[in-house]
């Protein structure tokens, strides 16, 4: 059984998209968890209200304080009675082949536990976010999805014992953190996915959601989540965009007043590797204007 876990938080107004779409499925063999993040608006009334009429599927509804979306997907994870994790965020829909699709998916790969999960794309007004597999399919770790041309956010069901080895990390007084940071970690561990050239799932990418309010002050308010998140980067990654990190990371600290010895410790990279990362972003950075231009 697959586990569709989303976290929430007053999205009251649009979640019924996302339920929906879950009542439109072509299989039902999954659950749906909600994580609700502290809402103040009627989301526990409207969850409450599905999971009483709905016969198709089992709706579960957890309440926490606002701690953010990693927090949320944490307790989802502990929560979940699937072999296999999806989240659907607040603001999105799956497509009504979704569920039989990752069912179909994961019978295929059964026995390989070299393969953390599979993915499917995602899609935004019909078309598909980033880059396709050139293949049917195509197995490749978080890290060499560029190499594949896996470019942008894609819909992955990943192996629920795998989450709940691998959380993500919570730091107090902060309610940020990168998914990569995961997806990431699972990477450096050697695993894989199996990467589908079918779209499965919709984005709405809309003006309150993270994707268009995540930047850098968000990085500063959550520092040490970003650290983290860049210390896997390193692992995971390696030549430009390894060193691409390290300057993107200088800008993101500099304000708060440490020496670029100290910033390198952070990431434990050595400071020349550090400052030649430096380097590298403030010319990547310099080119990006003149195109600009």
């Amino acid at each position: 059984m697959l586990t569709i876990m989303t976290p929430t938080y007053n999205r009251a107004y649009i979640l019924p998209e996302a339920y929906r779409s879950l009542r439109e499925q072509s299989c039902f063999d999954f659950e749906w968890i909600v994580v609700d993040d502290g809402s103040q608006d009627e989301t526990e009334q409207l969850v409450h209200g599905w999971a009483a009429q709905c016969a198709d599927f089992p709706i579960r509804y957890c309440r926490q304080p606002n701690g953010g979306k990693h927090r949320a997907v944490n307790r989802g994870v502990q929560l979940a009675r699937g072999a296999w994790f999806l989240i659907l965020d607040s603001d999105d829909s799956l497509l009504p082949c979704a569920v039989e699709r990752i069912a179909a998916w994961t019978a295929e790969v059964a026995g390989r536990d070299d393969l953390a999960g599979v993915a499917g794309l995602k899609q935004t007004q019909g078309k598909p976010v980033g880059g396709a597999p050139r293949a049917p399919y195509v197995e490749a770790s978080n890290a060499e999805r560029r190499r594949f041309g896996l470019l942008g956010d894609k819909a992955e069901a990943y192996r629920t014992e795998l989450m709940r080895r691998y959380p993500f990390p919570e730091f107090e007084g902060e309610n940020f953190i990168r998914e990569s940071v995961v997806w990431d970690r699972i990477a450096c561990e050697g695993y894989r996915l199996r990467w589908y050239n079918e779209a499965i799932y919709r984005c709405n990418y809309i003006a309150d959601g993270l994707t268009k309010n995540t930047n850098t002050e968000t990085y500063r308010k959550n520092f040490q989540g970003y650290t983290a998140c860049c210390r896997v980067f390193l692992e995971a990654y390696s030549g430009i965009w390894a060193l691409h990190k390290c300057g993107e990371f200088h800008a993101v600290a500099k304000p708060k007043g440490l020496r670029r010895r100290d910033e390198a410790k952070l990431l434990g990279v050595r400071g020349l590797y550090y400052d030649a990362g430096i380097a590298v972003f403030a010319l990547k950075t310099a080119l990006k204007r003149l195109r600009g231009r």
